[in-house]
């Protein structure tokens, strides 16, 4: 049988991904040029957004990048005759059930993961870095920001890229390819690691398996929004080796880097493999069938 990539069908998708990765890219630096060009905005940027991590540099680094991939998917649509549904992301399922099993989900898969290393004596829990109304204004504003994380990772990653590309080679080959994509994605992360960029790669394959079991990237984005929310804001660990400002716990990582994740973070701690496949286990064992995306 003639390769994929030889035949027309394969080079169209080649193609095509070439030119939505091209046209990403060009949007985020028009879109970046245009805000930085009014003076509050360059001001506040210069003096924040190089030097801390906060969820208003956080808000407008993902505003971009989701306003950026939802103009190229629109754009998309129209060459490729689809919709936004079948990229996965039907509108009707929007913030709906799915969304909140995956926030409830992603949360219970990182508390598991900070309990086993509280057994293991690598992580110690402190108290609160924050009152009351400072940290419910930071964990509003945290939730937020890491939410536009979750829609530009996963819609990019999982929604218009997996779509686009399964249509080449099929489903488990496209997850693949793109979950590796999606752990070099997180090498721009200052303090990040080989075991982090694994482990990125592992949770990738995890949101691709919860696609394929719903039938939309709703419940992914839920989980992935939980899990960065909850290592960044509330358990105030390091996430993908960046330390959030305004965190709400005094917490601390002790122990080897096999354990905590060393500069990474908990992600980057090799308990997070039979994690992972456990959850996998559980997203089987929750949906036991495809659900189609109308």
């Amino acid at each position: 049988m003639q390769g994929i990539f030889l035949g027309p069908k394969g080079i169209r998708v080649v193609w095509r991904i070439l030119i939505a990765v091209v046209l990403y890219e060009l949007l985020v630096f028009v879109l970046q040029i245009a805000l930085i060009t009014i003076p509050s905005v360059y001001e506040w940027w210069r003096l924040h957004g190089v030097t801390i991590f906060t969820p208003g540099v956080l808000f407008f680094s993902e505003s971009v990048r989701v306003a950026a991939v939802l103009l190229v998917a629109l754009a998309m649509t129209r060459v490729e005759e689809r919709s936004f549904a079948e990229y996965g992301f039907p509108a009707r399922e929007a913030f709906g059930r799915r969304f909140c099993q995956g926030l409830f989900y992603g949360l219970a898969m990182l508390t598991l993961l900070m309990a086993f290393m509280y057994a293991l004596h690598g992580y110690s829990l402190g108290g609160w870095a924050l009152g009351a109304g400072p940290g419910m204004r930071s964990a509003l504003l945290y939730l937020l920001a890491f939410l536009l994380v979750g829609i530009f990772e996963e819609f990019w990653f999982r929604g218009y890229l997996q779509a686009t590309l399964e249509s080449g080679i099929g489903f488990w080959p496209a997850a693949i390819a793109l979950s590796i994509a999606f752990g070099a994605f997180h090498f721009r992360n200052p303090g990040e690691e080989q075991m982090g960029l694994l482990m990125a790669s592992f949770f990738g394959l995890l949101a691709a398996f919860s696609l394929r079991r719903t039938g939309s990237i709703w419940f992914a984005i839920g989980m992935h929004t939980a899990w960065d929310w909850g290592q960044s804001c509330f358990y105030g660990v390091p996430n993908s080796g960046i330390v959030a400002t305004g965190h709400l716990m005094n917490s601390s990582l002790n122990g080897p880097n096999w354990l905590t994740g060393g500069s990474v973070g908990p992600e980057g701690s090799i308990l997070v493999f039979p994690l992972l496949l456990l959850s996998a286990v559980a997203i089987g064992c929750m949906f036991p069938s495809k659900r189609k995306a109308v």
